[in-house]
């Protein structure tokens, strides 16, 4: 299973660009706009399956697979760490040098070095640990910015859940998310 263990404080769009795309002078609204931009950042998540800002998170496996350990949400940044309970029971890092951090495919993955095996780890639950860092973080696509943008300005505009105004969503909107969409 992986967790999210942390996620940046700084998201893809400030409160200062979304307050000049809506035309908002003054400071009122700030806590809502904070709230609705982080809201729209992890819908812009889940929906693609990215880690928009940066984020540290943590793979529990039962064993190692035979090969590769896959790491979701990607693009992946670094791997802090790969830990297993050995056979004895002691938790054991593995050197960073017995394994290689593939991000060219996506999501992400981590292989064990040409020509070698991961240890074998004792039988029992959560025994190996990859703790990672994933996201953009201050270098996020314009087109998930942008659509960030079109969801907090839909949202600021709606923010009664009841309206006597139907509720129209940008058709185009969702197509912004299509290219950056994990499969």
């Amino acid at each position: 299973m992986t967790t999210r263990l942390i996620s940046t404080t700084t998201e893809p769009v400030t409160v200062a660009e979304a307050k000049t795309r809506l035309r908002i002078d003054g400071t009122d609204d700030d806590v809502d706009l904070g709230i609705m931009i982080t809201a729209a950042r992890e819908m812009c998540e889940q929906q693609t399956g990215r880690s928009i800002a940066l984020a540290t998170w943590e793979l529990k496996l039962d064993a190692f697979p035979s090969r590769e350990i896959e790491l979701l949400w990607p693009p992946i940044a670094t791997v802090t760490h790969v830990k297993y309970i050995d056979a004895a029971g002691v938790l054991q890092t593995l050197d960073a040098s017995a394994y290689t951090l593939d991000t060219h495919l996506e999501p992400g993955r981590v292989v064990p070095v040409f020509d070698t095996e991961w240890p074998t780890p004792r039988d029992t639950e959560n025994a190996v640990t990859v703790r990672y860092t994933a996201g953009y973080g201050t270098s996020c696509p314009q087109a998930l910015k942008q659509w960030i943008l079109l969801q907090v300005g839909h949202w600021y505009r709606n923010r009664e859940a009841a309206t006597d105004r139907q509720m129209v969503v940008t058709p185009f909107g969702d197509g912004l998310l299509d290219r950056y969409r994990v499969f």
